[in-house]
């Protein structure tokens, strides 16, 4: 395979053809090197070609994944699910590699409209620092409701960035939930950019989600459409108003991680596919 890609390489030369790219990419990925994807050339082969992370290794989480805070995913049949702890939420981060200028594609589907997850982008690296570390536990009554002290103690938790926090606030999520409002609701940038995605009214179909980072731009498209546009240089971001929304001053890198939330216990939702593909020169 190798001199044969080699023989293409130097026959088209400057041309670069579909072959040529595709061959060039299999040669690099026999060496176990493959391209940045903030660093691909604009417009070539590689920008149609989607690279599935993995997901499942040996029956279990594949191994390139790290969780931070509380719960974890599992895996369910050839997918991941999201395993979620009445203590309190948590992520589960991607740490082989950090995202530039670039397309996510995420294939997900939660159990009811209001199962709550969620898509990271753009997290720094101090969030791999958060492993091992939960933050603060929520205490539940019979009916799942938090006591008025672990509120208040996961307020602070929050505020301190602990565990998982630390992803809220030095990171984007594009939210995942039918039955939020707007700005929290599938599609969204969460409490950022709303979503202009029409609420779904039954849970348990398969979905199909595309971000776009281009710059420090935020783009989302789900099943076909645009929902969201997102621009941090925006004069008009709304106000933080919920202790739980991020902070609006941290500034978030243009390289950096991608996390899977879990949230509440209920909130059942899995991941079937997470897919990154260099920017097409028609998304910059």
């Amino acid at each position: 395979m190798k001199p044969s890609c080699h023989r293409i390489l130097t026959i088209h030369g400057s041309r670069r053809s579909p072959g040529s790219w595709f061959c060039f990419l299999v040669a690099l990925a026999s060496l176990g090197v493959l391209p940045q994807l903030d660093g691909a050339p604009a417009g070539s082969a590689a920008d149609s070609a989607w690279r599935p992370l993995p997901l499942i290794k040996d029956g279990k989480v594949d191994p390139s994944w790290l969780h931070v805070g509380w719960g974890g995913f599992v895996v369910d049949e050839g997918t991941l699910r999201a395993e979620c702890d009445a203590k309190g939420l948590g992520l589960l981060v991607y740490q082989k590699e950090r995202l530039g200028n670039c397309q996510i594609r995420v294939v997900f589907k939660g159990k009811e409209p209001k199962s709550n997850s969620g898509v990271y982008v753009r997290l720094d690296d101090g969030i791999l620092k958060e492993a091992g570390r939960t933050g603060a536990a929520f205490a539940r009554d019979a009916a799942g409701k938090p006591s008025v002290e672990s509120m208040e103690q996961m307020k602070a938790s929050g505020e301190k960035e602990e565990g998982p926090w630390y992803a809220v606030h030095h990171g984007y999520e594009v939210q995942i939930a039918d039955a939020g409002d707007p700005y929290h609701r599938t599609g969204a940038i969460y409490s950022l950019a709303p979503s202009s995605a029409v609420p779904k009214k039954v849970g348990g179909q398969w979905r199909t989600m595309i971000i776009t980072l281009a710059g420090e731009r935020i783009r989302v498209d789900l099943d076909g459409q645009r929902v969201a546009t997102f621009d941090p240089s925006s004069p008009n971001l709304p106000a933080r108003k919920q202790w739980h929304e991020p902070k609006r001053e941290p500034k978030r890198p243009e390289v950096g991680y991608l996390g899977l939330q879990n949230h509440d216990p209920g909130d059942i939702v899995w991941f079937k596919e997470i897919s990154v593909r260099p920017l097409p020169a028609d998304a910059q």
